[in-house]
């Protein structure tokens, strides 16, 4: 697709909006109000500020040209005192004649320029001689000034008459206003995406294999109603794990009766040639027996606990040297963190006796990932799998090549447990090539804890 300036500036846009719901539901209400209020402040200052202020200032500007032009008509002291007493009693206006001065030179303007180019356009509009005023110098009063032929007119006007000055009081409360509907509004966001946020920790923790007691559908209809369609749910699966694992442990408890059998019957049988040979079957069936229940059980009920990963690692790597291996164990110091022992123990000694059964060197580490888990990593020398073969491993049942994957024991369940258990610590296995030139598997978990 050719990247036009609107899809470029879209994509930037995108990328730094909020990604949570919680952000985006802000964004909602806050845009629309911003605008909102945006708008009516400049329709207000439009068009009733502006024409407001205009009116006053024509009005002011109407009272100094009365003054300037009743003086003009008569420039005796007599008369002046009788337009600044009219003046003072009638339209607030503070008169005193300057003689032989000349108007300033500077212009002091205010920060707002409307209310200057108003009254300068009323003053223009009115007065046919030169004129100067400030708006600045006294915040309660306007100073406007009118050349005479022998002298300045200094007129001091109450700023009200100019300027519409409560406009302020309407946008302190305009913004009061959306401050406390904006209040309202995050309260009753935020008790929604909670209940949501309740629902995906919940969801989360299920598929880790724990359980949050006290979780029950909170917030609006739709989300109780997915939060109660979830407790089901987890009810159905946990039901179906259940009946699952009880059938496996009464088939397997029913194989090992006659199983027990032929190894007392064997033991008291006379020495035979193929003595060692039906040993060596039971041993294997007994061996697949104990995989197939693991591998359908898969440690559910197990209680999470926090471990030091440096004595779990000297426990496999002592298990796989039985395997005529050496093994390397290389931990980050003082490292611990929380999951179910026994299925860890699982997962991660099934890749570690598959080290050690394809190569004659094994390394076990373990270190803590910038994003605060932790990576367990298995490596050897042996033989490897190719890389477009790494997903057909983790298949329950799947033997790859004879170079790798016919085990001693087993039947193909190693790879798949030990993913199943990464997966249910909500982290997972990746394959890849060791720099000592077999097989790397990494297992990442989250929630690692010092």
């Amino acid at each position: 697709m050719r990247l036009t300036p609107f899809n470029v500036w879209a994509r930037w846009l995108k990328r730094r909006l909020p990604t949570s719901l919680w952000g985006r539901s802000l964004l909602i209400i806050i845009i629309p109000v911003l605008i909102m209020q945006g708008a009516v402040t400049f329709v207000f200052f439009d068009a009733h500020w502006q024409t407001v202020t205009s009116r006053l200032s024509e009005g002011l500007a109407g009272d100094v040209a009365w003054a300037a032009e009743s003086y003009q008509d008569d420039p005796t002291p007599e008369n002046l005192a009788l337009i600044v007493d009219r003046a003072q009693r009638n339209m607030q206006l503070s008169i005193a004649f300057q003689e032989d001065t000349k108007l300033p030179t500077e212009k002091r303007r205010g920060a707002i320029g409307v209310v200057d180019r108003t009254l300068e356009a009323a003053l223009q509009s009115r007065l046919s001689q030169p004129f100067w005023f400030d708006t600045t110098r006294y915040p309660a009063y306007v100073d406007i000034r009118i050349q005479e032929a022998d002298g300045v007119m200094r007129i001091i006007a109450p700023r009200e008459r100019a300027v519409a000055t409560q406009a302020h009081i309407f946008v302190l409360w305009l913004m009061i206003a959306t401050a406390l509907l904006l209040a309202v509004a995050v309260i009753f966001i935020r008790n929604q995406v909670r209940s949501i946020e309740r629902l995906a920790e919940a969801a989360e923790a299920f598929g880790r294999g724990e359980t949050v007691p006290r979780f029950k559908p909170h917030g609006a209809r739709e989300v109780r109603a997915a939060a109660t369609a979830f407790l089901e749910m987890r009810s159905r699966i946990q039901r179906h794990i259940d009946q699952r694992t009880a059938m496996l442990a009464s088939v397997s408890h029913d194989l090992r009766t006659p199983l027990t059998r032929l190894r007392l019957e064997l033991a008291l049988a006379p020495p035979f040639k193929r003595a060692e040979a039906m040993r060596a079957d039971m041993d294997e069936m007994e061996h697949m027996i104990d995989e197939y229940l693991a591998f359908a059980r898969g440690e559910g009920g197990e209680t999470p606990q926090t471990i030091n990963v440096q004595e779990v690692l000297d426990r496999i790597a002592s298990d796989a040297r039985g395997a005529g291996a050496e093994v390397e164990v290389v931990v980050e110091p003082d490292l611990s963190i929380t999951l179910r022992p026994m299925a860890f123990r699982r997962a991660l000694g099934n890749l570690a006796n598959n080290a050690a059964s394809h190569g004659e060197h094994v390394r076990l580490s373990a270190r803590h990932l910038p994003s605060g888990g932790v990576e367990f990593v298995v490596e050897d020398d042996g033989p490897g799998i190719p890389d477009d073969m790494h997903e057909e491993a983790f298949r329950p049942f799947s033997r790859l090549d004879p170079s790798r994957s016919q085990n001693r024991k087993g039947v193909g369940l190693g790879m798949a447990i030990a993913r199943d258990v990464a997966r249910g610590h909500g982290g997972d296995i990746i394959l890849g090539r060791s720099d000592m030139g077999g097989l790397k598997a990494s297992i990442r978990l989250p929630h690692g804890k010092d």
